[in-house]
Order: structure tokens, then C-alpha cells, then sequence
């Protein structure tokens, strides 16, 4: 079976994400990069990963999800906020929504990723004019969690789900 990784990445989580993830396959990749490259479409598999934009995945993944058709999908995202699984299948939900209905998802992985120092800066300021309120204090603290992340335990469990995944394929 061929593959081909797709990824939209503004900090570079999700391309730590891909590049893992083609570590891991190794062979028969097509292609793996950030543009919509009609390789994609000749690949039996397709990874295509992203950052979360509001809830979902950004505009070109969208455009992407909507323009492959009857090919296996594992879906990979990062997240500035994190640490529920609930909301990462809730975006992840999202995301998968986007997908051709000729498609099956056959793997979703998603993880914390950091985010850029602007977004501490803003946080910051909100604190700084209102200490008492918690939602404030709360963001920084997300904001500090998030740059550990991905790390090499996020990296340990998306091998994990490509095992997986890879066993499932195998099976059907």
C-alpha cells in the first residue's frame, strides 16, 4: 500500500507530527509536504494533518478533504490548547466532517502543540488587567503546558495509533 502525507503548519507542530509519522512508514511514500500535490491523489492512504483554526482544520486542508476521493484517511492535528481528550475528538469530529463520503478515516490522532510567543504576549496583557480573573490566569497556564509540546510521549502514542491503524488496514 502507497501513501501520501499532507500537512498545513504554522509553528511546525504538525510538521514534527508528519515528519514522524514518515519515520514510521518508511516505504512507499508518494509524497509528503504542504502542498495539494496530485501525487495525494494517487496514493491508496492518505495522512493529511493540521493546526486548529478555531475548532477545525484551516482552509486548505478543508479544500484538500474535499477534493480526494474513495482513499483511506488518517487524520493528524495539533492543538494550542489541549490536555482533553474530549476536546481533541471534538475537533477531530470537525475535521473528519470535511471528508469525501467515498473516504473512510481509518486513523485520527491529535495532540498539544505550542504556541507562538505573540499569543503569551496577549495573554499577558489580559492578566496584567485583571489579575483576579482566573480565565486569565488559566490561559497563561495552558500557554506554558503547550510549549512541552508535541513532545516524545506524543510522538510514542501516534506510533502507536499508526500501529494500529496499519493492523486494522492489514486485517480488512
Amino acid at each position: 500500500m502507497n501513501y501520501a502525507i499532507y500537512y498545513n503548519s504554522v509553528t511546525g507542530n504538525t510538521k514534527m507530527l508528519a515528519d514522524h509519522i514518515h519515520s514510521q512508514m518508511k516505504e512507499n511514500c508518494l509524497y509528503s509536504g504542504n502542498d495539494a500535490d496530485p501525487k495525494i491523489e494517487e496514493a491508496d492512504l492518505v495522512f493529511v494533518g493540521f493546526w486548529t483554526d478555531k475548532g477545525r482544520c484551516s482552509d486548505p486542508v478543508i479544500e484538500l478533504l474535499k477534493k480526494i476521493k474513495n482513499k483511506k484517511i488518517f487524520l493528524f492535528g495539533t492543538a494550542g490548547f489541549g490536555g482533553s481528550p474530549e476536546y481533541f475528538e471534538r475537533i477531530l469530529g470537525n475535521v473528519e466532517k470535511y471528508a469525501d463520503p467515498t473516504c473512510e478515516v481509518v486513523g485520527r490522532y491529535m495532540c498539544q502543540g505550542k504556541m507562538p510567543m505573540s499569543v503569551r504576549e496577549r495573554y499577558q496583557k489580559m492578566y496584567d488587567s485583571d489579575p483576579q480573573n482566573e480565565q486569565f490566569q488559566s490561559l497563561l497556564n495552558n500557554f506554558d503546558q503547550a510549549k512541552k509540546h508535541p513532545n516524545q510521549e506524543d510522538l510514542d502514542t501516534l506510533t502507536i495509533q499508526l500501529k494500529s491503524m496499519i493492523k486494522a488496514i492489514q486485517k480488512s
